[in-house]
């Protein structure tokens, strides 16, 4: 018995010291962003309601941690698959702390409600967000692209959010 009492106080000086010797993540210094929720799956055109808002929440990662900047930027990347329009967004700056600046994390933002865009009559397109023009047109579906850029100019992978069904009319 006296001979595993030493034997065990080395044993636990060893596991302590290894809690010490973490390693920092080993992230590539280009963000990247993987889809975790959107609060639902219906929103009414912007028309009818510029207050029905999704909240889109995305985690990431990023090796060199510079995400977000000072002053307003287009860090957040949000296409319309449906006519590859897009919108910018900003992210806060994320302060680079030590040596090892490997982050990660979640980003949530607003995704504002958009407009219904009826499909061609006789190949001529029709206006979007105008119920009266396409009046059989009651739902539409769109599909965001989103990506995320940091500050040394680094670009994410791209994520497309699930459909979103657009109500056109009420």
């Amino acid at each position: 018995m006296k001979n595993i009492a030493p034997f065990l106080l080395i044993l636990f000086a060893f596991a302590g010291a290894l809690q010490f010797c973490v390693k920092p993540p080993d992230y590539p210094d280009e963000p990247v962003i993987t889809f975790k929720s959107l609060t639902k799956n219906t929103q009414f055109q912007s028309a009818i309601d510029d207050t029905d808002t999704l909240l889109v929440t995305l985690e990431f990662t990023d090796g060199d941690g510079d995400l977000g900047s000072a002053e307003k930027g287009n860090d957040i990347s949000v296409i319309d698959t449906r006519d590859n329009s897009g919108d910018t967004l900003s992210l806060p700056l994320v302060e680079q702390q030590g040596a090892g600046n490997g982050i990660s994390g979640t980003i949530s933002f607003v995704l504002p409600p958009t407009c219904c865009i009826p499909p061609p009559l006789n190949g001529i397109p029709l206006p979007p967000c105008d119920p009266s023009v396409a009046p059989n047109f009651l739902r539409d579906t769109v599909i965001y692209k989103v990506n995320i850029r940091d500050r040394a100019g680094h670009v994410s992978n791209e994520v497309a959010l699930p459909p979103i069904i657009l109500i056109c009319k009420q």
